[in-house]
């Protein structure tokens, strides 16, 4: 029985933007921003070495000169999601170190979701596509987001030790929390009548209610 073809991901934004320093120069740089247009697009199994390849201009030898496999590829794109998701969160935490477990974790949520808002394909390529790579490969970003989640949890444990929320399971509160942010990319975009920030200011206020903050 013949397969139907792939239906490619709706996603509203189009344009395959990286934070800003981290694409290597020339076409090492132009196959990450083609890869992740594909990937975003129709996954890693519906992204094809030629496909990418033909983006950039180039035939398929030329690519594998660059990056050993389309799994590397993929690999470095998840790596650079993950470390700018650490990045931003590590921030987040540092500025509200010394105010009350609420406000740091409103903090962390907005800048979870602000991270969902200005890099829409990475974020559906991070969060969608880190199964489709191979343990060796996937190890880095692994590892990021264990501490990532790690952070949250963290805070979470203070809120609730000080009294500030009230939480049946931390490590339920923490799955919840982290996965709100995660469908902005799938739907944010200029068309809609909030703000990047009315967004996330909103996400937090999920965030507080989900433990249970004291007013």
């Amino acid at each position: 029985m013949e397969r139907p073809a792939r239906e490619p991901r709706r996603v509203v934004a189009r344009e395959a933007v990286l934070p800003e320093g981290v694409t290597p120069p020339g076409t090492r740089g132009k196959i990450l921003r083609a890869g992740l247009e594909l990937f975003a697009e129709s996954g890693f199994a519906g992204a094809s070495i030629r496909r990418i390849a033909g983006m950039v201009g180039i035939n398929s030898a030329t690519l594998y000169a660059h990056y050993p496999s389309k799994g590397h590829v993929l690999a470095e794109l998840v790596r650079i999601g993950h470390e700018e998701m650490w990045t931003r969160l590590a921030e987040a935490a540092a500025v509200t170190r010394d105010e009350s477990a609420a406000r740091q974790l409103a903090a962390l949520v907005r800048a979870h979701v602000l991270l969902h808002t200005d890099y829409p394909l990475l974020a559906v390529v991070t969060n969608g596509e880190l199964h489709a790579l191979p343990p060796e490969l996937a190890a880095p970003s692994l590892r990021l987001r264990e501490d990532c989640r790690r952070l949250l949890a963290d805070v979470l444990e203070r809120g609730a030790g000080n009294g500030e929320f009230e939480l049946d399971d931390t490590l339920l509160a923490v799955t919840a929390i982290g996965g709100l942010g995660v469908q902005v990319a799938q739907w944010f975009g200029p068309s809609l009548d909030r703000t990047r920030e009315q967004v996330a200011d909103q996400y937090a206020r999920f965030a507080l209610r989900i433990v249970n903050a004291r007013r």
